[in-house]
C-alpha cells in the first residue's frame, strides 16, 4: 500500500459517495468532474488494496470493508477541520460554508432576516441555505443544521429544541363581515376552512376551550394547499378561516389585515427544533450559527420555551 495516494481529498470524495450514493451528485457538489471523482475513488481503493463500493448501473453501494473504513473517515475528516478551525481561531475569524435547512415558510418569514445579521456579524462565513418541508436526509445532503416544526421521529442526529410555537384560529375582516364572527366551536363548520394539507391530521381541528374541554372538529373548505406563505395569501383574500402560527401573521395581526378569533379557545403549539449532523456540531463555523439561531429564535413571536 502506498501510503501517500491516501489523501484528504480522495476521503473526501469518498465519504460523500458513501452518502449520496451517486458520483454524479458529488461531482456537482465539489466542482469536478465525474471521472475526477471514479478516480479519486480507484486510486484510494488501489492504495488500500480493498473494495470499498459496490458499483452498478443504477447506485453506489458500501461494502463491509467500506463502511468500516467510512466511520473512521469521518472522524478523521472531522478532526483535521476542528484541528485546522483551531489554528484559524488564534489568527482569524472563523470561516468557510455552512449549510442549512429550514421549513419553507419560517424561513423566508424569519430565518433569511437573522441569517443576515450573523453574516453582518462573520463576515468570512458563506451560508447555503436550502428552503423545504420535506424530510431530507442531512447527512445525505450534506447539511450540517436544520430547523423544523413538528414532531420529529428518533434519529442519530442530535437535536436542540428552540421553543414552542403558539397558534390561533385568524381571518380576514372583510372575511368576518360577509359570513360572521365565529364565537363557538360548533361555528366552525358553518365557515370556510383554509387547510394545510400536508400536516398531518389537519381535517380534524383539536383544540380546548378555557375550562378546560377538548373538542375534535371536522375541518375543511374549498381551498386545500400544501405552503405555509399560501395560507398566508388566502387568508389576506379573505378565503376563510385557518389555525395558523403567530410567527406566520403576527405582522398581518399588528396592521389589522387579519383578526384573531375563537380567543376562548387554545390550540396545540407546535415544538420546533434545530436538527444537528454530530460530526459537524464542534466545527466553529457551525457552532456559532447554532447559538446564535437558538438564542434569536426565541424571541421570535409566539414562541414559548419548551
Amino acid at each position: 500500500m502506498d501510503k501517500s495516494d491516501i489523501t484528504l481529498a480522495r476521503m473526501r470524495s469518498f465519504v460523500r459517495v458513501a452518502e449520496r450514493g451517486s458520483l454524479s451528485a458529488v461531482a456537482r457538489e465539489l466542482g469536478l468532474g465525474q471521472s475526477s471523482v471514479t478516480r479519486h475513488l480507484n486510486e484510494l481503493e488501489d492504495a488500500l488494496g480493498i473494495a470499498l463500493l459496490s458499483r452498478t448501473t443504477r447506485r453506489v453501494t458500501l461494502t463491509e470493508e467500506g463502511s468500516r473504513y467510512y466511520q473512521n473517515c469521518l472522524a478523521i475528516l472531522r478532526l483535521v477541520e476542528q484541528a485546522s478551525d483551531e489554528a484559524r481561531s488564534t489568527r482569524d475569524a472563523p470561516a468557510g460554508t455552512v449549510r442549512l435547512s429550514c421549513t419553507a415558510s419560517f424561513g423566508v418569514l424569519h430565518l433569511t432576516r437573522l441569517i443576515f445579521a450573523f453574516q453582518d456579524r462573520h463576515a468570512q462565513i458563506d451560508i447555503d441555505l436550502s428552503l423545504s418541508d420535506e424530510r431530507i436526509d442531512l447527512v445525505r445532503e450534506g447539511i450540517d443544521i436544520a430547523i423544523r416544526l413538528g414532531p420529529l421521529a428518533d434519529s442519530t442526529l442530535k437535536l436542540r429544541p428552540l421553543g414552542r410555537s403558539h397558534r390561533l384560529f385568524v381571518a380576514a375582516p372583510h372575511y368576518l363581515a360577509r359570513h360572521g364572527i365565529p364565537t363557538s366551536a360548533d361555528d366552525l363548520a358553518k365557515h370556510q376552512g383554509i387547510r394545510m394539507t400536508n400536516v398531518a391530521g389537519s381535517a380534524v381541528l383539536a383544540f380546548a376551550g378555557n375550562a378546560g374541554e377538548h373538542y375534535n372538529v371536522p375541518f375543511d373548505g374549498r381551498l386545500r394547499v400544501d405552503h405555509g406563505l399560501a395560507v398566508r395569501q388566502a387568508l389576506l383574500a379573505g378565503r376563510g378561516i385557518a389555525p395558523t402560527h403567530r410567527w406566520l401573521v403576527d405582522d398581518l395581526l399588528a396592521s389589522g389585515q387579519l383578526e384573531p378569533i375563537l380567543t376562548g379557545y387554545t390550540l396545540p403549539s407546535v415544538p420546533l427544533s434545530m436538527l444537528i449532523v454530530p460530526e459537524r456540531a464542534a466545527v466553529a463555523r457551525v457552532r456559532l450559527l447554532i447559538d446564535f439561531l437558538a438564542a434569536e429564535i426565541a424571541t421570535l413571536p409566539g414562541m414559548a420555551p419548551t
